[in-house]
């Protein structure tokens, strides 16, 4: 039986893998504006650098899901970038828009959300292509190749269907639940 949380989410989910290449460049523009707290830079990076490892939660090439991942870390981290105090500074553009989506993640998940959290949050430290967080945050060259990869896959990048099947939906929570890492 489909609750109403699930048909929001068959409903949701294939608009956020339409929006995935939107959604990088709104965190990408937080990245490429140094205007914003290190932390908040930290975080969106960590998120869109999650778009190049090779190893995601989701393969992306697996047909329905591939890319469900990467929606939910982009939206992720939205939110915890949303949460690093700023000192008053108004909020980077479009990232409330994207964390506005954790809580339908968070219903989804139930208790692996937490896990979610801490593996989006982890991001920050970690590297893809050679490319730490670090690297790409602190070195105005290797951040604009980062961005320039980073646009250069949302113009390539093709969003896949999504069957609204609740089959999807068990099979979504079986790998994020196998995948994530434990505390």
């Amino acid at each position: 039986m489909t609750t109403d949380h699930d048909s929001t989410c068959l409903e949701t989910f294939p608009e956020w893998l339409r929006s995935l290449a939107t959604d990088a460049k709104t965190l990408g523009e937080v990245v490429a504006d140094e205007s914003h707290p290190l932390a908040v830079r930290q975080l969106a990076t960590g998120g869109l650098n999650y778009l190049f490892k090779s190893l995601d939660l989701i393969p992306d090439g697996i047909e329905d899901l591939g890319y469900l991942d990467d929606a939910f870390v982009l939206r992720v981290a939205a939110q915890l970038a949303l949460e690093v105090d700023a000192g008053g500074a108004p909020p980077a553009a479009g990232l409330a828009d994207l964390a506005a989506g954790t809580a339908l993640i968070a219903g989804l998940l139930g208790d692996d959300y937490a896990r979610l959290v801490s593996y989006v949050r982890a991001l920050k430290g970690g590297a893809a292509r050679g490319r730490s967080v670090d690297d790409i945050v602190g070195d105005a060259d290797v951040r604009r190749d980062f961005l320039n990869e980073v646009a250069g896959w949302a113009t390539s990048y093709e969003a896949p269907s999504f069957g609204q099947d609740e089959k999807n939906l068990v099979k979504l929570k079986a790998f994020m639940s196998a995948k994530l890492p434990t505390a």
